[in-house]
């Protein structure tokens, strides 16, 4: 069932909480989601003794921060309208090392049998104007209720540490600015944003050539080993 129809159903329940419920959906997809990630992560380290998430942070949007978007798009702010327009009211944000980490990851979750992926926005290979840098994807997930399974909807944003560092900065000088920033602030931010990929890629290239070096190691210590002579017994 499709959260919107889930929605119009509990409306028609006065004795029940729509907005109490709808929030569970919301903060239950945030802990489905979490989960997979976690294990995704741990059968990576498992496998490949390499972990590819430097962290993850999640939330569900704040009422006031709901509305305000709402009234943005021209909608009058009632919970209908919240889970028919706003695809980002769950979020999780996974932090990766490298930009490689970054769509092996997307691909392992858009891959999972439950997951739905709705809608990609790739801000890596087509940055904003502002410069801001991010993977972006819509998904639902099943959640199981006792009376429903609701399909509930989940931004998934995936970064490097260094995207995240400058998103965090623009967000918090927007803030201050009121999204009214000086022209030579915004010149100033795309220009960081420019050094943060110069700096993705460094590092990219710089752990491909240590993983390669540690091959070479290997192989030179195994063709070394070959070439001791055998310990006689006796």
């Amino acid at each position: 069932m499709d959260q919107v129809e889930y929605v119009r159903e509990l409306a028609g329940h006065k004795e029940i909480d729509t907005w109490m419920r709808t929030m569970l959906l919301y903060n239950s997809a945030i802990k489905e989601i979490g989960t997979k990630i976690d294990i995704l992560n741990e059968e990576f380290q498992e496998t490949h003794r390499y972990n590819p998430i430097e962290y993850v942070k999640s939330r569900v949007k704040s009422p006031e921060s709901i509305a305000k978007k709402l009234r943005r798009y021209g909608f009058e702010d009632d919970i209908l309208n919240m889970v028919t327009h706003c695809n980002d009211i769950a979020g999780t944000r996974i932090v990766c090392s490298f930009t490689s980490d970054i769509y092996r990851l997307a691909d392992m979750i858009g891959r999972q049998s439950d997951i739905n992926v709705i809608s990609i926005k790739d801000y890596i290979k087509h940055p904003k104007i502002s410069g801001y840098k991010s993977y972006h994807m819509i998904v639902s997930i099943p959640i199981f209720l006792s009376d429903a399974v609701v399909d509930t909807r989940v931004e998934i944003q995936i970064r490097t540490m260094a995207m995240d560092f400058w998103a965090s900065l623009e967000h918090k000088i927007y803030y201050k600015f009121e999204g009214q920033a000086p022209d030579y602030i915004s010149r100033d931010l795309r220009e960081c944003s420019k050094i943060v990929s110069m700096l993705d890629a460094k590092m990219l290239s710089l752990n491909e050539a240590v993983i390669k070096a540690k091959k070479e190691q290997d192989a030179s210590f195994m063709s070394t080993d070959d070439d001791l002579p055998a310990v006689r017994e006796g």
